[in-house]
């Protein structure tokens, strides 16, 4: 009996289908097909341009670089929606109006600041007799050399192009207004965080008793930046840390550098003590010297006393850890072997420090450490004793009269 030829097309066509199909199935590989192996090669990864990025994935993969995007994101759009012309020469009427008039009174200034230079030289070719005497003839000039710097920031404070410069990181700090810009913009915000956090943490007047910075001071453990008061763990602070350190005032000074902890727990004594961490001197800085590394530091001729890492015993309160950046007098450099057959850790006192070497207080930075789950091996690696003891706070009895009796309640 023959099969109907009506049931044998219908299972014909499925049977087509389903190798069409599975033709068309491609199987898991963990290589590339060819074509997209050449699609691949063909197209490399773009580069990400650090003034151009609009997106925050983008500037996320610069960060994460190493690479911090310039500007604003609405900068970079502008600048990614524009032709490439040059800053100076956009082709905007207003723009270039303004800009004549700037050019005009910057021309205005720069007259001034020969005159007022003509005027140094005279006066510094006078006899002093004849000017009132040497105290009043060095008061005079360090008055009109202050003018003359006042004058260089008034030429160019207005000018579009320095502040485009300044906001894109190019500035030379050598020249007075970018050093004035860069000390506005730190008193803007920087400055007032770091008063807040001395000023709430009692750093005034506890370990000093005055204290105006006028110096930026930033601290990092290798590449954790920490912000000021914040608590840093143990092992974090076990390696000697970095600082960014920014003067607003031309010329290099020598610097000494003091890490003080003013909670250390004296048991005996029923108090806290001050003990240095860390003292290095006779250290160079300038506008443009800014980094300072302090692994970097020489051990024979810059450091007094190495770091010590900062540690807590169990049951003591935070400690509050002050970075100091001591001004030396103009021409003094200190002598490292008198200073360490002096200088001891364990009570340190900052304010005698001052006074005997004549060093004034310009920046500072503040850190809090505690007792953490690292902190016994830290002390251990570092030979400090008291890793295995515990503080605990003593329990103060009532006064005579304060206690309650006890026949009341019965």
């Amino acid at each position: 009996m023959s099969t109907p030829v009506y049931t044998i097309k219908p299972a014909l066509r499925c049977l087509h289908k389903t190798q069409n199909y599975r033709r068309c199935l491609r199987t898991f590989t963990a290589t590339y097909s060819s074509q997209e192996a050449a699609l691949q090669a063909t197209s490399p990864t773009p580069s990400l341009d650090p003034a151009l990025v609009g997106k925050k994935g983008q500037e996320q993969q610069l960060i994460n670089q190493g690479v911090q995007p310039i500007g604003s994101r609405r900068r970079r759009a502008a600048l990614r929606t524009s032709t490439n012309i040059p800053f100076e020469q956009l082709p905007y009427q207003c723009f270039q109006e303004a800009r004549k008039i700037l050019l005009t009174d910057r021309e205005e200034k720069l007259e001034h600041i020969e005159e007022e230079r003509k005027r140094i030289a005279k006066l510094e070719d006078r006899d002093p007799a004849k000017c009132g005497g040497d105290v009043v003839k060095r008061a005079k000039l360090t008055a009109m050399r202050k003018y003359l710097e006042e004058l260089k920031i008034k030429a160019d404070i207005n000018d579009p192009v320095i502040k485009k410069r300044f906001e894109d990181g190019d500035g030379d700090m050598n020249r007075p207004i970018y050093r004035y810009l860069a000390d506005r913009k730190w008193r803007e915000y920087k400055r007032l965080v770091m008063m807040q956090r001395i000023t709430q943490m009692n750093i005034v007047p506890d370990v000093l008793p005055h204290l105006d910075p006028t110096t930026a001071v930033d601290l990092a453990f290798g590449r954790r930046n920490v912000q000021p008061g914040e608590f840093v763990d143990s092992r974090v602070s076990e390696i000697p840390p970095r600082l960014s350190i920014q003067v607003f005032d031309k010329g290099e000074r020598l610097v000494t550098i003091l890490v003080l902890d003013s909670d250390v727990p004296n048991v005996e004594k029923d108090r806290f003590d001050y003990r240095c961490h860390f003292l290095a001197t006779n250290i160079p800085l300038s506008p443009t010297i800014t980094s300072l590394p302090f692994r970097h530091l020489s051990p024979e001729t810059q450091i007094v006393l190495p770091w010590l890492p900062p540690h807590a015993q169990k049951g003591s309160p935070y400690h509050r850890l002050s970075i100091f950046v001591l001004q030396q007098p103009e021409g003094k450099t200190m002598d490292v072997e008198a200073m360490r057959t002096k200088e001891q850790r364990h009570g340190f006192n900052i304010r005698s420090f001052n006074d005997r070497h004549q060093v004034k207080p310009i920046g500072v930075h503040l850190f809090r450490n505690t007792w953490d789950e690292g902190t016994a091996g830290v002390m251990t690696r570092a030979g400090l004793e008291g890793a295995d003891v515990e503080l605990k706070r003593k329990k103060v009895e009532p006064l005579p009269y304060k206690k309650k009796d006890a026949a009341r309640y019965r």
